[in-house]
């Protein structure tokens, strides 16, 4: 059982919901997204709120949190419908940063399926795009999303990460993105008829919801093709990719997942930041926890705060070149500083509480040698400097 106290609370007898925080006392959990979730477990047909250590405040919404509930409420897994992280094995000849940074493509720059027919990078995609959706295309996104090329490091457990067909030095890539425009589109469609309120046609918001599930899962792929080619290697399947902005149905509720991942016996990556190691974990997590685990470090300071604070301490060079050594590819000065380490977690403490509670076991970490956030012009190929801003989805 766990060593961490379970902080579960009942709100008034007027709902019977329940909030439940999988972290530890010591744990950073902010005030406001503890009233977020009370806010949440308030809502008509709620049943029960799983918070995880990550979790932080969001727009209407906790981030880091799964609910359960007899209602489906869209706005609950937000804009970025599909958004998740997946793992793809790459063998290169070497690993040297420096050299590997100024070669990764243009990854705002949409694949055309016209102008870019010629791609080796679609071979990846069978059958239609989802939705018929091609804006966006190949594109990783703003925010929190990123592609690192990283390092197999510690290992934990090496049976289980033999059969993912790991070892301690292996190189993996790191895909962190959604559905680019199409999640927000279907959130909107909603939102400017019903604002916060629950789904009037359940099954035909779900039938959208998964066709953008689909479409993020299928950009993640994408994005690891095209660096792969970039770096002179083949792609590969991934071993690990789970969504962590859906709403799935479970045990005849609507289990919607905001900045959570599942955690019925999947495999995970829980992100750490790119100047710290990642984690890949079995996760068990049961009803209690929503049957969910952790999606990342989650953030400690809010993007102006970060913007603030960094921009007093640290200079842009600094942040290129992080604790591990590994370099960031980002042109973008403000989003360095908004998306610096020192504004997120301690990913240790996150996967902590993790083992405590039970939800989840470590099997190995990730250190990162080269993140991409977007694309820095000046070392850019030339090739990939055309149509620099077209095709872009929403952020």
């Amino acid at each position: 059982m766990s060593s961490h106290p379970l902080r579960q609370e009942s709100l008034p007898q007027s709902t019977s919901a329940t909030v439940a925080v999988f972290a530890s006392p010591t744990s950073w959990i902010e005030s406001d997204a503890l009233t977020q979730c009370h806010q949440v477990a308030a809502l008509d047909g709620m049943v029960h709120v799983a918070a995880m250590p990550d979790l932080h405040p969001g727009k209407g919404a906790p981030i880091g949190a799964a609910m359960a509930s007899t209602v489906l409420y869209p706005f609950l897994v937000g804009s970025d419908i599909g958004c998740g992280i997946a793992v793809f094995p790459i063998a290169l000849k070497r690993a040297v940063p420096e050299r590997l940074a100024a070669r990764f493509p243009d990854l705002d720059r949409a694949l055309d399926p016209v102008r870019d027919a010629d791609d080796p990078a679609w071979a990846v995609v069978e059958g239609d795009i989802p939705a018929g959706h091609v804006d966006g295309l190949g594109t990783v996104g703003r925010g929190n999303h990123f592609v690192e090329l990283a390092r197999i490091d510690t290992v934990f457990d090496r049976s289980h990460a033999g059969r993912l067909g790991l070892d301690a030095g292996d190189l993996v890539l790191v895909v962190h993105s959604g559905s680019r425009g199409l999640g927000e589109r279907i959130l909107r469609a909603h939102t400017e008829v019903h604002g916060a309120g629950p789904a009037a046609d359940a099954a035909a918001y779900l039938a959208a919801h998964d066709d953008a599930v689909r479409w993020g899962s299928l950009n993640r792929r994408l994005l690891a093709a095209r660096v792969a080619h970039a770096l002179g290697a083949e792609p590969t399947a991934p071993i690990v990719d789970q969504c962590h902005n859906l709403v799935e149905v479970r045990d005849g509720l609507y289990l919607h997942r905001k900045g959570a991942a599942p955690g019925d016996g999947r495999d995970v990556l829980v992100a750490g930041t790119r100047g710290t190691p990642s984690y890949l974990v079995a996760a068990h997590a049961g009803p209690d926890a929503n049957h969910s685990v952790a999606h990342g470090a989650g953030r400690k300071m809010s993007r102006a705060d970060a913007l603030r604070r960094g921009r007093a301490k640290h200079t842009v060079e600094e942040l290129r070149r992080t604790p591990v050594g590994s370099l960031v590819v980002c042109g973008d000065r403000q989003l360095l500083f908004e998306e610096a380490p020192t504004a997120y977690k301690r990913i240790e403490q996150v996967i902590a509480d993790l083992v405590a509670h039970d939800l989840a076991t470590p099997v190995a970490t990730t250190v990162p040698l080269v993140t991409y956030k977007t694309p820095d012009l000046g070392s850019t190929p030339r090739a990939d400097r055309r149509d620099n801003r077209r095709g872009r989805g929403r952020p």
